[in-house]
C-alpha cells in the first residue's frame, strides 16, 4: 500500500499469491474513495442521483478495501521484522498526516491547531484502525469462531456509547471485514472470478443502484461510515439490530459483486494498486483546499455536466497522485524512515558435544 514495489499494504507481510487481481481492485477502491469524498461537497437536496450514487459506493468501497487489508494480514505473527514495518508504514504515516491534517483544517475551517493522535482527522483514521487491526492478528487466527466473535463486537459497538478516541468505533464496527480477510484463500476469490458470478454481479449492482435511489437521502452518512450508536442515529435497540444486520448482508453482496467484477488481467492501473497509500492520504488535501477555494460551489452549479467533469478529474488526480515524481517528492512523508537498526536476536551456540547415535537420529528425523 505504501511502495512502489507490489506489495498489498504498509506493515504487512509479502505474499507469494499476488496477482494483478488484487492491485486492480485497491486501485479501483481508492478512487471510489476519493470520488465518494469529492461528491459529497456538492450533494443537495436536488442531486438524488448522485445521492444514491454516493451511498451505494460508500456502503461497499470502505468494508472492501478492509477484506483486502486482512486478506494481506494472514501471517502476520508479531515477528521484530513485521513489527517494524508496521511502525513505519502505518503508525509513523498517521503521525506525520495527523499533524497536516491538522494545519490544513486550522488553515481551511478556522478549527484550533490541536494536534491530537488519540482523535484521527478526516481520513487519518483508516491508518490507527489498521495498526490496532494488524497488531491483534495473531488474537484471531488464534481463537475458533473469529468471524462471528467479530460480528458480536462489531453490532454490540453500535449499541453502546463508545467513544471516538482511535477511531474505536470504527475500528470495532469494520473489524468483521478485516477478520473475514483473515479467512480468505486464494481459492475464495477464484470463485468470484468466474463468468456466473460476473453475470449475477451486474443485476446485484443495478438493484442496489436503485433501491439507495429510491431511500434516497437514507441511509444517512452515519449508517455508512459506522461512527455512531442506535442513541446517535436515534433509533430503537429492536430497529437498530434489524437494520444493521441487513446493511451487513447488502454490503456482503456488493463486497461479492464488485470484486467480481475486478479485471484480473494486468491492465493500465495495475502498478498504481501497489501504492494506493499516496493518493489516499493525498487527496483529502486536495478536497479540503478546493473546498476553501470555493470550486466545489461552481461544480455544483453546472448540474449533470459538473458532476460528470468533477468525477472525471478526481481520477485523474488519483492517477496523477499515484505517479512516480509524486511518490518521490512525498515519500518521506509517506514512507518515513525509522531510525536505528533492527537487531536481530543472538542464537544459541551450537553444541560441541560429539552427538550420539540416538540424537542423530532423531536431527534425521526432523528434517
Amino acid at each position: 500500500m505504501t511502495s512502489s514495489t507490489p506489495h498489498p499494504g504498509p506493515g504487512s507481510p509479502r505474499t507469494p499469491d499476488r496477482s494483478p487481481f488484487f492491485d486492480n481492485a485497491k486501485f479501483l477502491l481508492i478512487a471510489l474513495v476519493a470520488l465518494g469524498h469529492s461528491w459529497e461537497e456538492i450533494i443537495t437536496l436536488h442531486t438524488q442521483g448522485l445521492r444514491a450514487l454516493h451511498n451505494l459506493v460508500y456502503c461497499f468501497h470502505m468494508p472492501a478495501f478492509i477484506l483486502l487489508s486482512g486478506y494481506f494480514s494472514r501471517g502476520f505473527t508479531g515477528r521484530p521484522d513485521q513489527i517494524r514495518r508496521l511502525l513505519r508504514g502505518v503508525l509513523l504515516p498517521y503521525l506525520i498526516f495527523e499533524a497536516i491534517y491538522s494545519v490544513v483544517y486550522h488553515w481551511v475551517r478556522g478549527t484550533e491547531l490541536a494536534i491530537t493522535p488519540t482523535a484521527p482527522t478526516y481520513l487519518c483514521w483508516f491508518l490507527i484502525a489498521l495498526f490496532v487491526w494488524r497488531l491483534t492478528t495473531p488474537i484471531w487466527n488464534a481463537v475458533r469462531h473469529a468471524l462471528p466473535i467479530a460480528l458480536v463486537v462489531s453490532i454490540a459497538a453500535g449499541t453502546t456509547a463508545v467513544g471516538g478516541e482511535l477511531a474505536l468505533c470504527r475500528v470495532l464496527m469494520f473489524l468483521p471485514w478485516f477478520v473475514l480477510g483473515l479467512r480468505l484463500r486464494p481459492e475464495h476469490f477464484a470463485r468470484l472470478r468466474t463468468r456466473t458470478a460476473r453475470t449475477v454481479a451486474v443485476p446485484v449492482f443495478a438493484g442496489a443502484l436503485a433501491l439507495a435511489y429510491w431511500l434516497s437521502p437514507d441511509p444517512g452518512d452515519d449508517w455508512l461510515s459506522s461512527d455512531a450508536d442506535n442513541t446517535v442515529l436515534h433509533v430503537s435497540l429492536v430497529r437498530y439490530l434489524l437494520l444493521k444486520l441487513a446493511l451487513l448482508v447488502v454490503t456482503a453482496l456488493l463486497v461479492g459483486a464488485f470484486l467480481a467484477l475486478v479485471p484480473g488481467r494486468r491492465t493500465w492501473f495495475t502498478g498504481f494498486g501497489a501504492v494506493t497509500l499516496y493518493p489516499y492520504l493525498l487527496h483529502g488535501i486536495a478536497v479540503r483546499v478546493a473546498e476553501h477555494y470555493g470550486f466545489f460551489r461552481s461544480v455544483g452549479a453546472a448540474g449533470l455536466v459538473g458532476q460528470l467533469g468533477l468525477s472525471a478529474l478526481v481520477v485523474a488526480a488519483v492517477t496523477l497522485l499515484s505517479t512516480s515524481p509524486v511518490r518521490a517528492l512525498v515519500r518521506p512523508l509517506v514512507e518515513p524512515r525509522l531510525p536505528g537498526r533492527l537487531v536481530p536476536r543472538p542464537q544459541a551456540p551450537a553444541p560441541t558435544a560429539v552427538p550420539t547415535a540416538a540424537a542423530e537420529r532423531e536431527k534425521t528425523l526432523a528434517g
